[in-house]
């Protein structure tokens, strides 16, 4: 066996990277199908205010974060219900609104490690508790995503014509901005929080390259993050890299190489 799966902590990394690179890039594609790729770059910053707040009182930081960045990602979404025309805004403000939060918990913090490890990943850090609270939270994902799939197809494409069939769109969509929260606050421990949305937005970008249908655009951009999450893995151990960056490189790699391949194929004319 090699030396990087003998110890128990890497075992752990590898065990919560998979599972978030199970559910990343899944809500990735009908984010950026709906055209909402900057929602999981705001609930990022948001969740770190959270995790500043866990350190902060002594709280696992997983909670606070899920707790903090889903009532932003509800603030969101009612926001985008009542003024659609100013949806970007809004992101805006409540990003603004939480990366300054964050900063104010962290000076507070005498915990820097801690923070450091929430804000770029950490290896070494990854507990049991991440274990018992990553995984079956990412199995309840998969889950709902693809028990609800069709409703999530319908709406990543047309709101109005979704209604019309008859799919419960508010429902859906506040169902779907809980699930980006905590696919975020999960994400945290291994790929950091100023990462995550990379790693939910480039694999799907890499799948785009390559796919020729929405289900295909699925299974590439799985492939492409669980590829980039293990490679990263392998590679921030022995290089002593920091893990999110390692990862987020490495898939903007995968997808210049996507590029190529389709450049190619476009010039050989294969469709």
């Amino acid at each position: 066996m090699p030396e990087v799966f003998t110890y128990a902590f890497m075992q752990r990394a590898f065990l919560v990277g998979n599972m978030i690179a199970l559910i990343a890039p899944l809500i990735g594609v009908f984010l950026i199908m709906k055209g909402l790729s900057q929602i999981g770059h705001t609930i990022s910053h948001v969740a770190l205010a959270g995790v500043a707040l866990g350190i902060l009182t002594g709280i696992y930081p997983v909670y606070p974060a899920i707790l903090i960045s889903v009532l932003a990602a509800l603030g969101i979404e009612k926001i985008r219900e009542k003024i659609s025309d100013y949806a970007e805004l809004s992101l805006s403000i409540i990003l603004a609104a939480g990366m300054g939060m964050a900063t104010i918990l962290i000076s507070l913090s005498d915990n820097s490690v801690g923070i450091m490890s929430y804000l770029f990943g950490s290896l070494t850090l990854v507990s049991d508790l991440d274990l018992l609270v990553v995984v079956p939270l990412a199995i309840i994902i998969i889950a709902l995503i693809f028990l609800f799939y069709y409703g999530f197809f319908y709406l990543s494409f047309n709101e109005g014509d979704a209604r019309l069939a008859g799919v419960p769109v508010r429902f859906l969509n506040i169902l779907f901005m809980i699930i980006i929260s905590v696919t975020i606050s999960l994400s945290l421990r291994i790929v950091g929080g100023l990462l995550i949305a990379s790693l939910i937005s480039i694999p799907v970008a890499t799948a785009l390259q390559l796919a020729g249908s929405f289900k295909e655009t699925i299974i590439y951009s799985i492939l492409a993050a669980l590829l980039s999450v293990n490679s990263g893995l392998i590679a921030a151990y022995y290089l002593d890299l920091a893990p999110g960056g390692t990862i987020i490189l490495l898939s903007v790699l995968y997808f210049l190489l996507a590029s190529i391949v389709k450049y190619l194929r476009e010039r050989k004319g294969i469709q």
